[in-house]
């Protein structure tokens, strides 16, 4: 051993023994943001994990087994049609309707996969940005002229952010890091309709699971969001037919495993959740058995799981000791937001970027949090950059986007983000005067 291979190692444990010893234990603010972020994980566990995570960490799976190499490379590849990468990759979102975190298993995957950095990055944004739900909100609640810049904005922007990394990365190699597990990738297992069919209902699974209601008393949104459940019982049937059918799974196996769900979601039909979560243990003990198709499918999704949800998870506990849970306040004080985001200065849109970029919003919440602000003096052109910045990035969704496409390309793309969400702050608040 020498101090050239072990200073970095004595340099954390000054650092986490000074952090320790002046550690303010005693300040009731730091009391609080430790509850705050105690509470917002706990929040994330059941609102998030379950529901969002879970369902992608399937489809995630499905992608790296059941979608052929070739495919992704010639549709989203380095060398791709540039047009149709980008314009599957830019309105992604209108079909996903995800959050920053739900996004990441699905965009590791894409990238595991082949898909070039350009189109997989211009999918990482646009998955959670162009929601159509969080639009229609956005135009409802804080007006029209807000709500068309957003949607611009999203689509702009994601096909922008691509190829700005394309470009800037464009001599250093386009393969993607290895994860941890490799599940061996098997070409053209079924024929396209029956992968469209299979993903079909995968995907429908995790929107109709995390279905919300814009606002207000009836309409077509709600009326969807009121029959939520029946749909992703209906499609979760679906699945389990896929099962027996393509699968090759035992009919009795499959109606043993899905007999405590379908009991649960009868008895208890008040919490829908606890059937969810007895589908999923039902998924996980069919497929993790199987030593075929459906095995290899559900290691695929477990590789995804560990390397994504034990990051996801921490860096939510910090979000929350920092900025605290929407509506409370974690070590940073919300009042330093509100004050440091007014009119349309440089100094504004930056910090309504930075603070959205840090903050973890769920699907819609974004919306009511921005129009407290404003009615707090925020900017019309910082709060379009806090809606631009804000639902793409997370402190969460930053650490795992690092594991996956190292340091150098994660920070290269969060300073785009957050650029270019600071730029259109200024453009639109200048505009709209």
């Amino acid at each position: 051993m020498s101090w050239k291979t072990e200073w970095k190692k004595l340099a954390l444990i000054a650092v986490g023994f000074v952090a320790c010893f002046y550690m303010p234990a005693g300040s009731e603010r730091f009391r609080n943001a430790l509850v705050e972020s105690l509470l917002l994980v706990r929040w994330y566990a059941r609102e998030h994990v379950l529901l969002c995570l879970v369902p992608a960490f399937f489809i995630a799976g499905a992608i790296a087994v059941f979608i052929s190499q070739a495919s992704v490379i010639k549709y989203l590849g380095a060398r791709a049609n540039k047009l149709l990468a980008y314009a599957v990759a830019s309105v992604s979102g209108a079909i996903l309707s995800v959050c920053s975190c739900t996004v990441l298993p699905l965009f590791a995957g894409i990238y595991r996969m082949g898909a070039g950095l350009g189109p997989a990055t211009a999918f990482l944004y646009s998955g959670p940005a162009v929601n159509v739900l969080a639009i229609i909100l956005t135009t409802r609640v804080l007006g029209l002229r807000l709500g068309i810049a957003r949607a611009v904005g999203a689509v702009v922007f994601s096909v922008v952010i691509g190829l700005a990394m394309q470009l800037i990365f464009r001599n250093r190699g386009e393969a993607p890091q290895e994860l941890d597990v490799q599940p061996g990738a098997v070409e053209a297992v079924w024929p396209l309709w029956k992968n469209g069919a299979f993903f079909a209902a995968m995907v429908g699974i995790l929107v109709f699971a995390n279905w919300s209601s814009p606002a207000g008393e009836g309409g077509f949104w709600n009326a969807v969001a009121s029959a939520k459940w029946a749909i992703t019982a209906l499609l979760s049937a679906g699945l389990a037919g896929i099962l027996v059918a393509w699968f090759k799974l035992r009919w009795w196996k499959v109606a043993f495993a899905a007999a405590p769900a379908v009991a649960l979601a009868v008895a208890l039909p008040g919490t829908p959740v606890v059937a969810f979560a007895a589908g999923v243990l039902a998924m996980a003990a069919l497929t993790g058995g199987d030593k075929r198709q459906a095995g290899r499918w559900f290691w695929s999704s477990w590789s995804f799981a560990l390397q994504i949800l034990p990051l996801l998870l921490a860096g939510v506990l910090v979000a929350g000791m920092l900025l605290g849970r929407p509506g409370h306040q974690g070590l940073i004080p919300a009042g330093w937001i509100e004050g440091a985001v007014g009119g349309n200065s440089v100094r504004a849109n930056f910090f309504a970027s930075i603070a959205g970029a840090l903050m973890y919003f769920a699907t819609l919440t974004e919306v009511p949090i921005v129009q407290g602000l404003v009615g707090a003096g925020m900017g019309k052109g910082p709060a379009l950059a806090l809606l631009l910045a804000g639902p793409a990035l997370s402190l969460p969704n930053m650490l795992v986007i690092r594991s996956v496409l190292g340091t150098k390309k994660a920070l290269v793309y969060v300073a785009l983000v957050i650029l270019m969400a600071m730029t259109s702050g200024m453009i639109f608040g200048a505009i709209i005067g």
